[in-house]
């Protein structure tokens, strides 16, 4: 009996010992905690940039009662915007989507169809993809490069696959809540407040009070020094996790400080 307990505490003494050597490498070493998380690919949500650079996007998958008004506006001051239009969008009204492209405006992919993506398959979300770009390079003669998923809803499986298409996928980092109907004043304040440089700012090109709004935003963000450009500008250039990385935040950054130019 007693060597049977000695023997058992030399065992828990080992057992301690080995406990305690795969802390210690777990602490020197913290990147096999978050291996998993380090795999995971996020859209872009902002981009980090020094200069006062944002831009402003509009997703048209409804309604086209303001689509002539927001290119008016935005002639006004000379921005152009990014416009991520639905598939099903564009073979209703094909002449706004070539009268946005005529006006030098960028028309982005945002679904054929406009379905909740992380429910597909990998190949159905990339056929979905296809065949909203299609639609747009038809009507505008240029093949959108970049993607915003419907409903802003993704997950892994969703992001890869559009990667793989050799497309980015956008988000945003400001809402403008337009879609929820706020007064003009209160798209203004909310937008005005929270945009920074790098920012992607969200509007919809149906919403019932954003071409009121949209003068006042343009005019205090120029007054404050922003330059306002398309996400293709906005953006750094060059391939994912070789040029560039993307935060859990989803801000986009340069791998080196070479490669944001």
């Amino acid at each position: 009996m007693k060597l049977y307990l000695i023997r058992r505490r030399v065992f828990t003494v080992g057992l301690c010992l080995l406990a305690a050597a795969a802390m210690l490498y777990v602490v020197n070493h913290p990147a096999i905690v978050g291996a998993s998380a380090t795999t995971r690919q996020l859209p872009i949500y902002c981009v980090a940039r020094d200069q006062k650079v944002a831009s402003l996007t509009f997703d048209a998958a409804w309604g086209n009662e303001d689509t002539q008004q927001l290119i008016d506006i935005l002639g006004k001051y000379d921005v152009k915007a990014t416009f991520f239009v639905v598939g099903e969008w564009v073979d209703k009204y094909p002449e706004s989507v070539k009268a946005l492209s005529d006006a030098g405006h960028e028309v982005m992919d945002h679904s054929n169809t406009h379905p909740h993506m992380s429910q597909l398959s990998r190949e159905e979300i990339q056929a979905d993809v296809a065949a909203c770009a299609d639609k747009i390079e038809a009507v505008t003669g240029v093949r959108p490069t970049l993607f915003r998923p419907p409903y802003g809803e993704y997950d892994d499986k969703v992001i890869t696959a559009v990667r793989a298409l050799g497309i980015e996928p956008i988000q945003w980092d400001v809402d403008s809540l337009d879609w929820k109907d706020l007064s003009a004043s209160e798209i203004t304040q909310r937008v005005t407040s929270k945009v920074q440089p790098g920012s992607i700012i969200l509007f919809h090109n149906a919403a019932l009070h954003t071409p009121e709004a949209l003068p006042g935003i343009i005019e205090a963000l120029l007054k404050d020094g922003y330059t306002l450009v398309p996400v293709s500008e906005l953006i750094l250039p060059g391939t994912y996790n070789t040029d560039y990385t993307i935060d859990h935040t989803g801000r986009q950054m340069p791998c080196s400080p070479a490669a944001e130019g």
